[in-house]
């Protein structure tokens, strides 16, 4: 028997085009005993037209004034019934196994609070683009490392124990009234990495991964080179709050941390065939810090040669290189998919 609950809570702006199969592959799932909580946050489009089609009676949706992703996750976790919460993004997928998966993991890992998978790319039609989201560790996971590298990836690929946000919750009035927050609403990027860090400084609850894909993350060409650009933007933000209240964090890993999400940014640069913008970011991000090099030169040379190539090559044979590439990346991970 079903015993733990399972609260999903769908944060939904502007996805029309993607909610109806984020929800069907909720209903999709193995492990039935859940709900499904839709965060209407102020979405000008039909996606809650869309959402209300479900008559599935599981299903719940709230509405309310724009807050940002952070805003829509607090208010969901407010209204959430579960033992375990966990988030997925109105344009992203999971795999029919996923809350099962991690229900087991969390069930049997009593000191686990927090349960990633590795996550697949998909494109704007759904098809899976042979590239994923594999940390390098799946346990054993500090502070540092969260800073760093954000293990978990995506905010749709983990599950955590209700406890886990209680732990962390803080008190605020930025809406009129008094609140608890567990997101921190003043980021609108890198929400989820601030949030994991703290859920590691002040918690004592480990964080591990499950080592299979369950988690699909849809990358969408509009507007994602300003997008990776404004994240990046959005860790110096967050690398000012880790110094305020966390000073040896900040002196220890902070010109790492940025060196790391410099080469996150000229990845992002290669995937949407940005040459310019990926030579840049990764020249900086060896200059930054040349730990990046010592601690994963597999993954940082890749990224410099595959910047360069795109950025020297024409188009054509380039297109001609990255079907090769990918076609190879796809062999080596076939195990994950």
């Amino acid at each position: 028997m079903n015993t733990k609950k399972v609260s999903v809570i769908v944060p939904v702006y502007n996805a029309e085009k993607y909610v109806s199969d984020t929800i069907q592959s909720l209903l999709a799932q193995t492990y039935e005993n859940f709900e499904v909580i839709i965060v209407d946050d102020g979405s000008p489009d039909k996606s809650i037209e869309i959402c209300r089609k479900f008559t599935d009676s599981r299903i719940k949706i709230v509405q309310q004034p724009n807050r940002g992703l952070a805003g829509a996750r607090n208010t969901g976790i407010r209204q959430a019934q579960g033992d375990y919460l966990s988030f997925i993004d109105a344009d992203d997928l999971w795999t029919p196994e996923k809350l099962e998966k991690h229900v087991k993991h969390l069930n049997s890992s009593p000191s686990v609070g927090v349960s990633f998978s590795y996550s697949a790319f998909i494109d704007e039609l759904g098809q899976n683009m042979g590239l994923y989201q594999i940390p390098r560790k799946i346990k054993g996971i500090t502070p540092p490392y969260i800073l760093c590298r954000n293990p978990i990836g995506n905010g749709s690929a983990a599950v955590f124990r209700r406890e886990v946000f209680e732990n962390i919750r803080f008190q605020d009035n930025l809406h009129g009234q008094v609140e608890d927050f567990y997101f921190d609403e003043h980021f609108r990027q890198a929400e989820d990495v601030e949030c994991w860090l703290r859920i590691a400084i002040q918690t004592d609850w480990k964080t591990e991964g499950v080592p299979e894909v369950l988690t699909l993350y849809r990358l969408t060409s509009g507007g994602l080179s300003a997008s990776a650009l404004k994240q990046y933007n959005a860790l110096e933000k967050l690398l000012e709050k880790v110094q305020m209240n966390y000073p040896d964090l900040y002196e220890g890993y902070a010109s790492l941390a940025r060196a790391y999400y410099l080469r996150y940014t000229a990845r992002r640069g290669v995937t949407l065939s940005d040459g310019a913008m990926a030579v840049q970011k990764i020249n900086q991000a060896v200059k930054q810090d040349w730990r990046i090099l010592r601690e994963e030169p597999h993954r940082t040379l890749l990224t410099f040669a595959a910047a360069y190539v795109l950025w020297l090559t024409p188009k054509p044979l380039y297109k001609q290189l990255e079907l090769m590439a990918y076609k190879l990346v796809e062999r080596n991970q076939k195990r994950f998919s």
